[in-house]
């Protein structure tokens, strides 16, 4: 028997794809895809299969490595969130016609909700737009088998195949068998593709190589297939036809795609994908449904096994397609006549398909289907009781001693009137501090920034812009909006966050930090030599904790870009993420308390929003919560009736202890 382990989805997406002989995976981090590549070089160490991983400046980046790594003949991987995908879209729809040699598997996991995106947008109908088939797993176990089963897939097939967990399946936990990795010992060396326009019947199936030291590795040059001119993107399109043809009918008896429930006739039959299909057949199964209710679940989207699906609809009185964000399987049926689903109404057009969501959809259509009554898919005491609680709405904020509160705390109120674009990021929370306006996508911020002021000198107004970026987000999109920015002799102020890691999805390294993913040195970038090599000459770095010199170049920084020869001004806010580094904090700690001049007017912990900083409805005044306090001292300025202080004699903080990962 395999051994097994309780895994996260990400960490079971990251052994199927090195048991299934991944050499290379390039990503970028991005919630909730993020534990994929660490995963993949964790498992690839244990089975000795000597890879290459990278974390890469962007996923347009990742993708592109992986690619040129698939065509010299190595399995390769690329691992992003939703979003991320929009960013890698050029090389995607390209590498579609050309196809792949060593295998080429692209991990996007999505969304719904969304609980930390822009959007909860559909990976299946970017599939289905870029013609690459597409995996739909429900839960981790069935992850693992999806992604080394989706490197086979490619290898055979010469196709880039996209992996789509969702939020739910990528940070769930469950037992997972451990395999071993495919073509142990001494196997095939891979075959060259063949040139563009050989008949599909001729090229044959190729091995993957064995997952040891040195594989075999060969670019096999052909010009008509790799450079993507347009003399032969209509034999490569035509071969993709034929790709995505042989792959539905394989499609159609995989085992991704299992119906259950009676044979012969059903009044109701459910088609779903990924989690909804888990959900509902949970339901059914304590609803003691299950015996009159068919469930065929989709785990190949696309293509669509038209066949399997069509002799399910044919032995169903009515049909409900429960899939989530979007309608990518229903789109796909062609007669929807008997079927229900986002398109009618019948499922809810946005939002995840929670197990409360579901339960309601089928209340609903067993009502219209006159099926029973279905149990009550709410409990009313519960509610009631948790309505009784009254509790306080917790958002998310930034962390006690985060430098880039004490960023946005100087910005707003050195320039209060001023529009704030921000970015992605820990940052955008900036928005509880009113001191981010905008957040759209990576990198918009800067190209707002110029935006905002061309439209209002054109307006014959002049307004101040005060943009923000973080040092991860500067390195993915940044650096060539602000050298736009700089072109088009755009005039704002641009302040680079730099907390010196990728905080928010897991303390990744920067491009300015030097480490690389897999261990060792790599180059180190500076930010500032980037800003200057942009074009940018007013640029000055100051510490954030540092609030009046803050405050002061934020003034120096607004007279520049409003001088006759002025334009961009970067301020680069430069402090470690607490959590991550909070050796300066250690240094030289500031323990505060709050003195009996306090007022309980509150502007401290409406205008700083530190956790650390809490009101006591009671003694009517703010107190230190010591629990959460490290000590930074920065909420003193917080205070307009000076009411926070900083305690006499030296402070022993109280240091939240560093993650084992981090040390």
């Amino acid at each position: 028997m395999d051994p097994q382990d309780v895994l996260l989805g990400n960490e079971a997406i990251g052994l199927g794809l090195a048991e299934g002989g991944c050499r290379v995976a390039c990503a970028y981090p991005g919630t909730p895809s993020t534990e994929v590549l660490p995963a993949i070089e964790k498992y690839q160490r244990e089975f000795g299969i000597e890879g290459y991983v990278e974390w890469s400046i962007h996923e347009k980046a990742a993708l592109e490595v992986a690619i040129a790594a698939s065509w010299s003949g190595l399995p390769s991987a690329v691992a992003m969130k939703q979003v991320g995908l929009n960013v890698a879209a050029d090389p995607l729809l390209s590498v579609a016609y050309t196809g792949v040699v060593g295998g080429l598997v692209l991990v996007v996991a999505d969304d719904p909700g969304p609980h930390s995106s822009q959007t909860e947008q559909d990976t299946r109908l970017f599939a289905l737009f870029a013609r690459v088939p597409v995996l739909d797993p429900s839960c981790p176990a069935e992850a693992r088998e999806m992604a080394r089963y989706a490197l086979d897939l490619s290898c055979r097939h010469r196709i880039p195949v996209i992996l789509r967990p969702t939020t739910r399946v990528c940070h769930a936990r469950e037992t997972v068998a451990r395999g071993k990795p495919s073509c142990q010992g001494e196997g095939n060396s891979p075959l060259p593709l063949p040139t563009a326009g050989t008949p599909l019947a001729q090229q044959g199936e190729r091995q993957r190589p064995p997952p040891l030291a040195h594989p075999a590795v060969r670019f096999g040059k052909d010009r008509d297939r790799w450079a993507a001119t347009p003399r032969h993107r209509n034999v490569l399109h035509r071969e993709l036809v034929a790709k995505l043809q042989r792959i539905e009918e394989e499609f159609e008896g995989s085992g991704f795609n299992r119906a259950t429930g009676p044979a012969g006739s059903l009044p109701l039959g459910i088609l779903a994908g990924g989690v909804a299909a888990g959900v509902a057949r949970d339901l059914l199964d304590e609803w003691a449904l299950s015996d009159r209710v068919g469930v065929l679940s989709i785990g190949t989207p696309y293509p669509l096994p038209r066949r399997r699906v069509e002799e399910f609809l044919a032995r169903s009185r009515a049909v409900l397609v429960l899939e989530e964000p979007a309608e990518a399987i229903e789109l796909q049926i062609g007669n929807r006549e008997r079927v229900m689903g986002r398109l009618d109404g019948t499922v809810p057009a946005a939002g995840e398909l929670t197990p409360e969501v579901v339960a309601q959809v089928l209340e609903r259509v067993a009502g219209r289907l006159d099926l029973g009554e279905f149990p009550s898919s709410g409990d009313p005491e519960l509610v009631r009781a948790i309505a009784s609680l009254e509790l306080p709405v917790r958002r998310p904020t930034l962390c006690p001693g985060c430098g880039h509160r004490s960023t946005f705390f100087a910005i707003r109120s050195a320039t209060s009137q001023a529009i704030y674009p921000g970015d992605i990021g820990c940052y955008t929370l900036g928005t509880n501090l009113r001191a981010v306006d905008t957040v759209l996508d990576m990198g918009a911020s800067i190209n707002m920034a110029a935006g905002f002021d061309h439209a209002h000198r054109l307006g014959g107004e002049r307004r101040q812009v005060v943009a923000t970026i973080g040092d991860s987000t500067f390195f993915h999109s940044g650096i060539s909006a602000l050298a736009n920015a700089v072109h088009t002799g755009a005039r704002f102020t641009l302040v680079i966050l730099d907390n010196e890691v990728t905080a928010m999805t897991g303390f990744q390294p920067t491009h300015a930090s030097g480490d690389l993913a897999g261990g060792g040195a790599g180059a180190r970038l500076s930010i500032r030599r980037l800003v200057e090599a942009c074009g940018v000459r007013f640029v000055r770095e100051v510490d954030p904790y540092d609030g009046p010199r803050l405050s002061e170049i934020l003034a120096e920084a607004e007279s520049h870009a409003q001088a006759p020869d002025g334009g961009v001004a970067v301020i680069l806010a430069s402090r470690p993420c607490v959590l991550h580094d909070a050796s300066r904090v250690r240094a030289a700690p500031v323990r505060v308390e709050v003195t009996p001049d306090c007022d309980g007017c509150r502007y401290c912990v409406a205008a700083f929003e530190c956790p650390a900083l809490l009101y006591d409805a009671a003694a009517r005044r703010v107190e230190i919560d010591r629990r959460t306090c490290i000590d930074c001292g920065e909420c003193i300025d917080s205070c307009p009736k000076g009411a926070i202080l900083p305690v006499p004699g030296p402070a022993e903080p109280e240091v939240v202890p560093r993650r084992p990962s981090d040390s």
